[in-house]
């Protein structure tokens, strides 16, 4: 809890009747310069950035915003293209998608010799799907051959689940959605 301006005066002026009526009049101007102040210090963080600061982030980096995006998804959009350092290399590539992703967010495929690379996102971060294709664009080279898709649900996930639990969801809801109770714990 923030302290008031009025603890911050000796007891003795406090007894007076103009700085307790002076300290409640401006008392709304210093908890706005606060804020703004805490405001100026969050947006030095994407993390912790605001509605604002994020969209002077995305106005910098040419990102475009969905009208269904929320603000997480927002900050992901922005780090991703933050993120994007070339050169090229597998190893900064699962660095970047795990940090956007999280560490079981995506499962990544490199065929060398066909030149293809396949990454699949988790059904826990498939709104981010697709900056995850920006991503890839931006730092894969020309040559190889980019694929995303989604890690859609197995066998050993939906089988922890009951016949009554499955019942109640359709098929494209069992393949494609997060299962509840934890299903979709394992890659």
């Amino acid at each position: 809890m923030r302290k008031k301006l009025q603890d911050y005066l000796p007891p003795i002026l406090l007894k007076t009747y103009e700085f307790p009526l002076l300290c409640d009049t401006e008392q709304p101007e210093i908890d706005r310069l606060r804020d703004a102040a805490d405001a100026v210090l969050d947006a030095q963080f994407i993390s912790t950035a605001g509605e604002t600061a994020i969209a002077r982030y995305e106005k910098i980096f040419g990102i475009t915003p969905m009208d269904t995006d929320t603000l997480a998804e927002r900050r992901f959009k922005v780090l991703a293209k933050i993120n994007a350092q070339l050169p090229f290399s597998v190893r900064r590539l699962r660095q970047q998608l795990e940090t956007l992703c999280g560490t079981d967010g995506y499962k990544l495929e490199l065929d060398g010799d066909r030149y293809t690379l396949t990454v699949k996102v988790a059904l826990t971060a498939k709104r981010n799907q697709q900056a995850v294709e920006e991503l890839l664009a931006d730092i894969v080279p020309a040559n190889m051959v980019c694929t995303t898709s989604l890690l859609y649900n197995t066998w050993e996930q939906i089988k922890k689940l009951t016949w009554g639990e499955l019942k109640k969801l359709t098929w494209q809801e069992i393949k494609e959605e997060v299962l509840p109770d934890g299903a979709n714990t394992e890659l």
